[in-house]
């Protein structure tokens, strides 16, 4: 695709994830960034009215309305319908920007990477936390994770409860861990409840992989508080990032200077930092993460390269969710607590 040529993009599934899809193309259009705004497309006419209006432009009946029209488009409708809706613009010529998770099952998501395959289409799944820029600034700090403590706590709210809070909240992180971990997944221990939903709302997990690395997950949709923080060791170092925030701090303590402190030579606290301990707050470029991953994706279209969280990542925490919520299902049966829907 040359990179004078406007990208002709819509929105599939106009609920709170698609209206946001639908304002960031709105806004690269306006700016002129390569960038054609077509329509939006959702089962509920009235709604797609209403979000084709606000972002001005045209509400269409059916994915099929727009075959022909459009080179790529969000798919932001029900989990449950991910694999219909991404197939059909696949094979109508379309590339593909996915919503997380990347679908309900596994067997879906291998199906839509075979359809991904057989018509040559670039597909990017939608696993936002990986485009946040504290998460982006800790990257190159990335040496040898060997622990995690994740919470992510948001107020209870009536969208999304077609999925449980793993797949809901929780996935954001566990695919996080595993661009950071990139190792196997050795064991798998996980409580969870429904609180408020038929659905559990609330989840503590703990994961240890094949390297050693342990990671503690938190995710609550029930929290009085909106909490979004992942924190993690390495040798000699901590790491603490704030996604809310796009903040991140590494506390680093060099051997010498760790040696020094088990001999119990440190300066009385008035002289001033320790030495061997060095505070750092890597420059973060203040961004939204969901612009960001869009024109990651657009920029994927241009180059025809790989997009930088690809449907095999998508499968991978998929299938770690699949996994933390049937030693959910366990713990509930040693539990003697009723099923979970």
């Amino acid at each position: 695709m040359s990179a004078a040529t406007n990208i002709r993009v819509a929105v599939v599934g106009c609920g709170a994830f698609g209206r946001n899809h639908a304002r960031v193309y709105r806004a690269l259009q306006q700016e002129g960034a390569g960038v054609e705004f077509i329509g939006v497309v959702d089962s509920n006419s009235e709604r797609a009215q209403v979000v084709a209006a606000e972002f001005g432009t045209r509400s269409l009946a059916s994915i099929s309305a727009l075959r022909g029209k459009i080179d790529a488009a969000s798919v932001a409708v029900p989990t449950i319908h991910h694999l219909i809706a991404a197939r059909q613009l696949m094979e109508n010529g379309a590339d593909v920007l996915i919503e997380k998770p990347i679908t309900s099952t596994l067997t879906e998501a291998d199906e839509l990477i075979a359809v991904a395959s057989r018509t040559s289409r670039i597909v990017q799944v939608g696993h936002l936390e990986r485009f946040n820029p504290a998460v982006v600034a800790t990257v190159p700090l990335v040496t040898q994770p060997m622990f995690f403590e994740v919470h992510r706590l948001s107020v209870f709210t009536p969208r999304s409860l077609d999925i449980d809070v793993v797949m809901d909240l929780m996935i954001h992180d566990l695919d996080v861990v595993l661009s950071l971990v990139k190792s196997p997944v050795r064991e798998i221990r996980a409580v969870g409840l429904p609180v408020i939903s038929d659905k559990v709302d609330i989840a503590n997990v703990r994961v240890e992989f094949e390297t050693g690395c342990v990671a503690n997950f938190t995710a609550s949709r029930v929290s009085t508080e909106r909490v979004r923080k992942l924190r993690f060791f390495q040798p000699h170092e901590y790491i603490s990032v704030d996604y809310g925030r796009q903040d991140v701090i590494s506390i680093r303590v060099d051997e010498h200077g760790a040696a020094a402190l088990l001999r119990g030579e440190m300066p009385p606290a008035a002289l001033g930092p320790v030495p061997g301990i060095a505070i750092k707050k890597p420059k973060v470029e203040t961004r939204e993460p969901l612009r960001t991953e869009i024109e990651s994706f657009l920029d994927a279209l241009r180059s025809g390269r790989s997009p930088q969280v690809s449907l095999e990542d998508g499968r991978a925490a998929l299938a770690l969710a699949l996994r933390i919520n049937e030693a959910i299902g366990m713990h509930h049966q040693r539990a003697g607590l009723n099923a979970i829907t």
